[in-house]
């Protein structure tokens, strides 16, 4: 299968790319704009991989995404790419909205485009999956049941906010013009190369350098936390085996 992913030089996509590349049964097509987030020393050892090509591109950028499509002909999308810190968001929502939401929108644009040209197997094979967030759910309280994807959105912040957007607008390409979408929610990553902005790796850097560890509140909050390359094959099974227009 040739899957197009994007922002697969960013922490979780490049883990996406990696594990794509490692199970030997896929070809690659990663397209990633290279905000401060992208790493490409994440994917050292896939640029000598015959499999893999590298596309710098914004998902914004509805005529090159179109291009990319026709060129490369995917048989299926992973959507990552997204601006995902909630401090960021709360300093600069305009990037949030541009990306989150206009960005996917262009995607979706192209990808129905695209697959509405496709015919037979190919057609009935093709899947855009989308790549979100449980904070678009909100908060939980401590004796709050989990979050399932039944629970009502609730978001808190221009973040969470801007990927409930797109989560609807996945939906709606599904439902409105038979886009074959999934959608998965996930809370947050850790592992290697991830940027250091984010909190586990905050912390360990903090304390390397014997600096002060920031605590929000009382700290009293908790959060689940996925290992990164488990979810990047969680992501493939969801890609591969997920049914059309579920959560």
């Amino acid at each position: 299968m040739k899957i197009l992913v994007t922002g697969g030089a960013g922490f979780i996509g490049s883990a996406v790319v990696r594990h794509l590349l490692a199970s030997g049964q896929h070809d690659v097509i990663n397209v990633d704009k290279l905000t401060y987030a992208a790493n490409l020393v994440s994917l050292e050892d896939a640029t000598a991989n015959p499999r893999y090509a590298f596309e710098q591109a914004d998902i914004c950028d509805a005529r090159r995404m179109a291009e990319i499509f026709t060129r490369h002909r995917p048989d299926a999308v992973m959507h990552l790419a997204a601006e995902s810190h909630v401090d960021r968001s709360i300093d600069g929502p305009a990037a949030f909205i541009e990306t989150n939401i206009v960005g996917t929108y262009r995607l979706l644009d192209a990808a129905a485009g695209y697959y509405q040209g496709l015919e037979g197997e190919r057609r009935a094979q093709f899947r855009f999956h989308h790549v979100s967030t449980d904070e678009v759910y909100g908060a939980l309280g401590p004796d709050d049941p989990p979050f399932t994807p039944q629970h009502a959105y609730d978001p808190r912040s221009p973040y969470s906010a801007s990927k409930a957007s797109s989560d609807h607008l996945v939906r709606a390409w599904q439902h409105t013009f038979g886009l074959p979408t999934v959608l998965s929610n996930c809370s947050n990553n850790y592992g290697p190369y991830q940027f250091p902005e984010k909190l586990i790796p905050l912390m360990i850097l903090n304390a390397l350098e014997w600096r002060p560890l920031p605590v929000y509140g009382r700290g009293e909050n908790q959060r689940d936390w996925l290992y990164v390359e488990e979810h990047a094959e969680a992501l493939v099974e969801v890609l591969t085996n997920g049914r059309i227009g579920a959560t």
